[in-house]
């Protein structure tokens, strides 16, 4: 009875998945236009930075949009299908969950940041 349910929700995530990525790739805001200095300076502060995330999952696809809506160039890491990242994940931020943004700062430290609505209001304060 176990393998009916893992096949019935398996099912459900191959048809569902293609369509949700479908509706964000069809819905994405377009980007901030800003001066090149100013946009340099973005980059500069978002490089050492890292999203973990998996493809489908609704709360990284929520982090994505407000990533490509602010214009901000931070690294994409699929912890769900790539076994190397998914265990930087757990051993650096203590558990495989996702959306988790990776922040190494300026003097060699690195935290790390769980939960779609605290990594906005983080990126929002940074790039404001």
């Amino acid at each position: 009875m176990k393998w009916l349910f893992r096949l019935f929700f398996r099912t459900i995530r191959r048809i569902i998945g293609p369509v949700m990525l479908l509706i964000v790739k069809i819905t994405t805001p377009k980007g901030i236009q800003r001066p090149e200095p100013e946009q340099q300076k973005i980059d500069k502060m978002t490089q050492n930075m890292a999203l973990y995330q998996f493809k489908t999952c609704p709360f990284c696809m929520k982090v994505r949009r407000e990533i490509k809506r602010q214009s901000l160039k931070i690294e994409l890491r699929d912890a769900q299908h790539d076994q190397q990242n998914r265990t930087q994940l757990l051993e650096g931020g203590g558990q495989v969950k996702v959306p988790c943004l990776k922040i190494d700062n300026d003097q060699g430290n690195e935290s790390w940041l769980y939960e779609s609505d605290a990594i906005i209001d983080y990126l929002k304060q940074k790039v404001a």
